[in-house]
Formats: C-alpha cells, structure tokens, sequence
C-alpha cells in the first residue's frame, strides 16, 4: 500500500496559495485593465458587515461581479472535477490512461445537447439539464453493456463498452447535426468548452461537484488498498466491486456535472492527477485532494490564456487543454510503454 505524503498539509496549502493566485489573475486578465490593489478591495467590499471604497466604475464593478467572477468559479469547479474524476477512474482502472470521458459521459452529453440545440427554441436554459441527462445516461448505457459479459470481463470490458457506446452515441449526434446546419457553430462552440455561463450555471453545478466531491475524497485510503491488487485487498476485508461501483458513480456524476454546464474539456483528467504524483506522491489520500485544487487551477489559467490569447477574440477553452493535453498525453503514453517493457 502507497503510504501518504508526511507533507500532505504543505502540499495542500501550496496548492490552495497557487489556487488563489490563479484566481486572482483570472479576475484581472482581460481587455478592461483592473489593479489587483483594486480587486482586493473589491473583493473585501463583498464581505459581511465590511465597507471600503474599491475606486471602481459601476461599470468595472459589473464587469467584475456579473462576468469575470462566475466564469472564474465556474472554471475552477469544472476543472476540479474533471481532475479528480480522472484520478478516480485512474485508481480503480489501475491505469494512468484512464480518462473522466472514458465510459461514454461525453459523448452522451454532445448528443443530448445537440439534440436540445436542433429541436428546442431557445434552448439555454436546457441545454446544461440535457447535457447532465445524456452524460449520465451514456454511462449508465456503458454499465448496462458491460454487465452483459458477465463479472469475468472485469474493468476492460467496462472501458471497450464505453468505447463502444461513445462510438455510437457519436453517431447519432452526426446523423441529429444534420438537420439544422445552421446550428453547427453553436454546436461546436459547445463541443469545445465553454466556462461563461454566469453564476446560473455555477449554482447549477455546485450542488452535484459538492456530493460527488465529497464522495471521492472518502474513497482515499480504499483506493490506496485497491492499488495492491483485488486479493490482497479481499483478505484486508475490502470488498472490491462494492468500491470500485461506487467510485465509478461518484467520478461519474462529478464529470457529468462538469460537462454539464462548459461542454467537453479534454485531457484535464490526465494532466492534473500526473504532474501530483509526480510531485507528491501516488497515495490516493493525497492525490485526490491535490487533483481537485490542481484542476481547479489549471483551467482557471487555461481560461485566461483562452480570454487573452488572440484578445479581443477568444479561443474555446477546449482547444487551450487541447494544445497542453495532447503532447502530455503522448510523454504519459510512452512513460507507460516503457514500464511495461
């Protein structure tokens, strides 16, 4: 068994300080220049019971509140959820390939939207609920599939079922595509991920990232038991099935919700939980709270590269973890490779 980190609280409170930093930034990077002297103030006008002048404009005092601080919360929840999904679903797979899209969340999410977008006028409001729907119902069809192999099929079947499902859940969202073409950009703007919903969408996922984050953190020292192999995790009287459910649920709601309110964000899941073991260690206990605020960061600072990039224009947030992901992915595969060799 993986034993945790004695440093656990620095590496925690590092983390929370790179956090806030990222934040910070997020809130002062865009076309309207901001001080952070200002922001602080700001910010401490916000409190309870607290009243100092800031020196802002009404109209940097919208900018801040209404735009810049919702996308920024949004950010940092989604990519904390997507962090810590994939180191879930990277503990009980006991593969560092595994990925929070992996048992057809996202493709089922793209085809629900899709669907809302082409048939449903106005469909703002409803296009998070039917993503969330389709999210979990493409994992629950994965599941469903999986299970017809029976128990001897064991975690690689689950994957070529969500393979399988993503394939086909794709196609339909090909073949729906179709019949309003004009609605393509809009589709794809999704496809690519997108954090600027506005605080409906950040109260919207709060509640399922708070559950689902809670449930993963709990898993921590199950997760590390799991690593030494499924007997030897029996004969500590851990039952494997039982663990292994129910962190592919939780890791499954939080990218569900995740996916729900900024489209499809790849490569979060990889990225973050890699770069904290290689820092801090591989015990699940402090992986998974590392992975949260990591993640958090991370699309916090994606975000803002995303806004500032090309400025005034922006790049979809997607491509931005795209350009970091991929050449990581690539070194993590042949990392792994080399490991088994």
């Amino acid at each position: 068994m993986v034993k945790p980190s004695r440093a656990r609280p620095l590496w925690i409170a590092a983390a929370l300080v790179v956090l806030a930093a990222s934040m910070l930034a997020g809130l002062l990077g865009g076309a309207a220049g901001i001080s952070p002297w200002q922001v602080v103030l700001q910010a401490l006008d916000w409190l309870p019971f607290v009243h100092v002048e800031s020196g802002l404009a009404p109209v940097e005092q919208g900018l801040l509140w209404e735009i810049r601080l919702p996308r920024v919360l949004v950010a940092a929840v989604v990519g904390g959820l997507l962090a810590m999904a994939g180191a879930g679903y990277q503990g009980v797979f006991r593969n560092p390939l595994a990925d929070p899209y992996l048992l057809g969340s996202a493709a089922g999410a793209g085809m629900a939207a899709t669907l809302v977008i082409v048939l449903v006028p106005a469909p703002v409001a409803s296009v998070p609920l039917a993503a969330f729907a389709g999210a979990v119902g493409g994992v629950f069809l994965a599941y469903l599939l999986g299970n017809t192999a029976g128990r001897s099929g064991g975690t690689a079947t689950l994957v070529l079922a969500g393979v399988a499902v993503t394939s086909f859940l794709t196609a339909i969202q090909t073949f729906i595509q179709q019949f309003k073409v004009e609605e393509l950009q809009r589709i794809y703007s999704w496809i690519l991920g997108d954090v600027g919903g506005g605080w409906d969408q950040f109260w919207l996922v709060l509640p399922y990232a708070a559950v689902s984050s809670v449930l993963l953190l709990l898993h921590g020292r199950v997760l590390d038991v799991l690593a030494v192999g499924d007997e030897e995790a029996t004969s500590l009287g851990l039952r494997a099935t039982r663990v292994r459910l129910a962190v592919l649920l939780a890791a499954s709601l939080a990218t569900a919700a995740a996916v729900a309110v900024s489209g499809l964000i790849g490569f979060v899941g990889i990225v973050i939980p890699h770069v904290v073991r290689r820092l801090a260690g591989g015990s699940y206990r402090i992986v998974l709270p590392l992975s949260l605020i990591g993640g958090a960061a991370f699309l916090v600072l994606a975000d803002l590269l995303a806004r500032t990039v090309i400025a005034p224009a922006e790049l979809p947030i997607g491509v931005v973890t795209m350009f970091v992901g991929a050449p990581f992915f690539v070194g993590v595969l042949r990392m792994t490779r080399r490991a088994e060799t």
